[in-house]
């Protein structure tokens, strides 16, 4: 199932050397090898399985300047090879954080993840690998450590902490005053503390989980929850989601379909917010050279708990594309949209949106990416106070850092820069948000 050597395992060929030379002295003989030598030696040993014999050389290696990298592959190959595949991820690890575009060794690290049950990660490494020009049998290899991945680990659980300094705990307007409609005049009104802006650091947490009964092709059913929480000094801005999806999951090949019913509830401020419960409807294809397209029709009843005129329902729907660029990043871009018939005409929107994202591996180890979004919000009325109809351009933006390599418990340290822009025909809305958070997460 897993990978097999089927050429020689030098990540550099410094072309075919000659054979050591011996020198004995009476009944002593020494070897004198150049590194290129050594590096050969050490191979031949390796593809013949003798690897007790190979380690000296390997070791060896180490007092060889530019071999570094050939040395820790051998290095992690002999330990996977010997059972000890959590050393060898290390080894690769180190390789990837100086040389991301090395396919052989993705391959590799997939391989010993996969080993340890580190299978979102394992599927992950081997998903950047396939945008390479394989022979036919690995990337036959590949489908089916794949598939088998998928289907052997029916469970998933993301856990994370962290701190959120934010420019704008409650998305208010930075105005001390907007102005209202009063009897046919138009007279400032002066906004409250509660009203405007206001700066803070959150307390954050996050936990998703998932359950899958069944296995390989064909039906299978899936549950799923996850809650997300931030809390502020004082409850004024206090935000807490939990969620729940459960349905049945078709999958054929490389194509995935599934269907969930849903619910939902939001508390704001220390009281319920929102009530949510609906469906969702979602479809998945994995393509070729690491690609994958994706839509999803999301649709919920909303009840408020703040106010009925909030009341109606939230219709949502998106498409995805991605792909793997360069060996070791994922490029998407997609496009959505949403509509949200409320009761009150003046709370009901229309919105249209695009967004774009690069993530990935990066030298020294470093996961990070880029994301941003831009769409056109209109409602459907105006409110009595205002003159105008909302109409809003409303811009996000996320840049994100992590390093996996680093752990505490199991817990790895990330940071993350949000920004959130909203730009209102009707200046009470209008937003401006600046948000960085430090976080340890933890992917089971």
């Amino acid at each position: 199932m897993w990978l097999l050597m089927t050429a020689g395992l030098a990540l550099a060929q410094a072309g075919t050397p000659e054979a050591g030379r011996a020198v004995c002295d009476g009944a002593r003989c020494a070897v004198t090898l150049t590194a290129p030598e050594l590096l050969e030696a050490a191979e031949r040993l390796v593809l013949a399985s003798r690897y007790v014999e190979a380690g000296p050389l390997v070791a060896a290696l180490a007092n060889a300047p530019g071999y570094e990298m050939e040395r820790r592959f051998l290095e992690g190959y002999i330990a996977v090879e010997t059972g000890d595949p959590a050393a060898a991820a290390a080894k690769f690890r180190s390789i990837l954080s100086k040389r991301p575009e090395l396919v052989r060794v993705r391959l590799e690290l997939a391989r010993a993840l996969a080993m340890i049950w580190r299978d979102s990660a394992a599927d992950y490494h081997f998903r950047l690998a396939e945008e390479a020009e394989l022979p036919p049998e690995i990337e036959r290899t590949i489908y089916a450590s794949r598939s088998l991945i998928r289907d052997r680990k029916p469970w998933e659980l993301d856990v994370s902490l962290g701190l959120a300094p934010d420019t704008n705990i409650n998305g208010a307007t930075a105005d001390r005053s907007v102005d209202v409609n009063v009897g046919g005049a138009t007279l400032p009104l002066e906004l409250d503390r509660d009203a405007r802006r206001r700066s803070g650091v959150g307390q954050t947490g996050s936990v998703f989980g998932a359950y899958r009964f069944g296995s390989g092709e064909g039906l299978r059913w899936r549950v799923e929850a996850e809650t997300r929480a931030v809390n502020y000094a004082g409850a004024v801005a206090d935000d807490i989601f939990a969620a729940a999806a459960a349905g049945p999951e078709w999958r054929s090949g490389e194509t995935r379909l599934s269907l969930a019913a849903t619910a939902a509830r939001r508390w704001y401020g220390g009281g319920v917010a929102q009530a949510l419960h609906g469906g969702r409807l979602s479809l998945q294809r994995n393509l070729s050279a690491g690609a994958r397209v994706g839509a999803q029709l999301d649709a919920r009843r909303v009840e408020s708990e703040i106010d009925p005129a909030y009341d109606g329902w939230s219709l949502a729907a998106n498409a995805a594309y991605e792909r793997v660029v360069r060996r070791s990043m994922v490029a998407s871009v997609s496009a959505f949209a949403r509509r949200e018939p409320l009761r009150l005409a003046a709370y009901s929107s229309s919105e249209l949106g695009v967004a774009a994202g690069i993530g990935g591996e990066l030298p020294f180890g470093v996961n990070g990416g880029l994301s941003l979004s831009g769409s056109r919000a209109v409602y459907d009325a105006a409110l009595p106070i205002f003159d105008e109809t909302r109409r809003e351009w409303r811009t996000s933006a996320r840049l994100y850092a992590g390093l996996r390599s680093l752990r505490f418990a199991g817990f790895s340290p990330s940071v993350a820069y949000t920004y959130a822009g909203g730009f209102s025909t009707v200046g009470l809305y209008d937003v401006d948000r600046h948000r960085v958070e430090f976080q340890l997460a933890r992917y089971f």
